[in-house]
């Protein structure tokens, strides 16, 4: 195997494409060659216009990451990061405060938005950003990709009794930042989404991959989002590659960030099990070849396998990229032609 193709969203997906590139580098991926060149399909219907600016959260975590440049102990933002800026935003008493932007990752927004401005499409100008990230570490082995160049947005209904309605819509981010996601999500909007096109070269990636990977990222708001721009779904189900996916839920909780609360929003039970089938076996009009559970959720693989998604347990939770890595070489393993 020589080019694979991940669909990620931020934290989740880029540990698990530090893992990934380890193998690749360590030769310890089966079938999968020591030049093997990854794509990254990243979800953007995270991104935000704030203070003018055009912040994309999962590219640049999975950029700031893969660069590493990324703060470790905050899982997002920029290393070694101050706050001049937001502190006098503050003092200028201008909002919104709940989303904070470090001086250094300014920078990065201030030459997206710049380049936005000048007419590039997103993709464009994320592979100008990625010059100074991932050209230097990995040369041409790592391609980091948009799912769309348009302009879409995750919205969530929550609900107010002040509101004549009895809810209100606010912004993925605020939900997530603001509110910390701390009440029911009761509708996910997903604004522009279904009118949205895939950028250039998120289609070929798919179909001309050799292995398809769906990381530990969020099954509604991430990955969710890049199968619902129009074309993908469809390029993953046609593919010669195989698509094989690894849970972000062990032992029935999300490991970090939303996914319980997003699974709830749509109706689909939080486990191993319930996200696996969610995506749904190829041979079924889903898009799973193989799906990856944590150890602990070992009992539901017969249930998966019965769906017709071949099931393998191992222990998922990626404490370093070595951990990672044969986390990723048990996920091909289960897919690999024999």
């Amino acid at each position: 195997m020589r080019n694979i193709t991940v669909l990620s969203g931020g934290v989740g997906g880029a540990r698990f494409l530090q893992g990934l590139l380890r193998g690749i580098a360590d030769g310890s991926l089966p079938g999968v060659s020591p030049d093997a060149e990854v794509t990254v399909v990243a979800n953007t219907a995270d991104d935000l216009w704030i203070h003018g600016l055009k912040v994309c959260p999962d590219l640049d975590t999975v950029m700031y990451t893969l660069g590493d440049g990324i703060d470790v102990e905050r899982g997002w933002g920029h290393a070694d990061e101050t706050w001049s800026v937001m502190e006098e935003l503050r003092a200028y008493d201008v909002e919104p405060t709940w989303f904070n932007l470090g001086d250094r990752d300014v920078a990065t927004h201030l030459v997206r938005t710049q380049m936005l401005d000048a007419g590039y499409p997103l993709s464009e100008v994320t592979e100008a950003l990625c010059r100074r990230w991932l050209l230097p570490r990995y040369g041409h082995g790592v391609r980091l990709v948009p799912m769309t160049d348009d302009r879409v947005e995750t919205h969530v209904a929550i609900a107010d009794p002040d509101s004549p309605s009895g809810r209100r819509v606010v912004h993925f981010q605020e939900y997530w930042v603001r509110l910390r996601a701390s009440v029911p999500a009761e509708l996910l909007v997903f604004v522009g989404l279904e009118e949205s096109t895939p950028a250039r070269g998120v289609l070929d990636a798919i179909t001309g991959a050799d292995l398809v990977i769906l990381p530990p990222s969020n099954p509604v708001v991430s990955v969710g989002t890049i199968l619902g721009v129009p074309g993908v779904r469809e390029a993953l189900v046609r593919t010669s590659a195989r698509v094989v996916g690894i849970s972000p839920i062990i032992g029935g909780q999300h490991v970090r960030g939303m996914a319980e609360q997003m699974l709830t929003s749509i109706g689909v039970e939080v486990s191993a099990a319930g996200v696996g089938l969610h995506y749904g076996a190829r041979t079924s009009g889903g898009v799973l070849d193989g799906w990856l559970v944590d150890s602990s959720d070992s009992g539901s693989v017969g249930r998966l396998a019965e769906a017709g998604i071949p099931t393998a347990a191992v222990p998922l939770w990626m404490s370093d990229p070595q951990t990672t890595a044969r986390m990723a070489a048990a996920a091909i393993d289960l897919v690999r032609a024999p």
